[in-house]
């Protein structure tokens, strides 16, 4: 049977804005010595304040794009090992979460966790979500930190700061030439 929630009936949303807020954080991360830099902080604020409520659902839409890639990526890697990607992420990110109570609030865990579920289980994300109402305020930050955790995650399996980002710049760049 046909879910409602099929990929196929999702919206891309923005893929590439949710792509460079995620590889903003990684790149503040991983350079530690210096932290966030402030001038690309104000800029991603100073872009995020500008978007519309138009705007704003393509970047979310966008962003669950990014967790469906993801996932469906360790989906296939984990396979790989006879390992099921279930199993062996979701309880790791929803540690991880727990131990971020000022990013994600206790409440929103569960979603974040269906959210990873339904990506693994080959539904939209997005869709997914919709179905129990408009996202929250509490679900913005905490949807950003699942999506870098998972795309931290991927770069730590293949030992590269850069693998997720040039995963989905690669798919991007080939869809636009089909």
């Amino acid at each position: 049977m046909e879910s409602p929630c099929d990929p196929q009936y999702a919206p891309a949303g923005d893929v590439g804005a949710a792509l460079m807020m995620i590889d903003s954080r990684l790149k503040a991360i991983y350079d530690s010595r210096t932290g966030t830099d402030p001038e690309e902080q104000a800029l991603i604020d100073q872009f995020a304040a500008s978007l519309g409520p138009r705007q704003v659902d393509d970047v979310l839409d966008g962003t669950c794009t990014l967790i469906f890639m993801f996932m469906k990526w360790l989906r296939m890697a984990y396979e790989d090992h006879d390992k099921d990607v279930i199993a062996c992420v979701v309880p790791n990110l929803v540690a991880t979460m727990r131990m971020m109570p000022k990013s994600v609030r206790p409440e929103v865990i569960p979603t974040m966790a269906g959210l990873l579920v339904a990506a693994a289980s080959d539904l939209s994300p997005s869709l997914w979500r919709k179905q129990y109402g408009y996202w929250t305020k509490d679900e913005m930050t905490s949807l950003e930190a699942t999506t870098f955790l998972l795309a931290e995650h991927i770069n730590r399996l293949t030992d590269d700061r850069d693998f997720a980002t040039r995963m989905i710049s690669e798919a991007l760049s080939s869809s636009e030439d089909a």
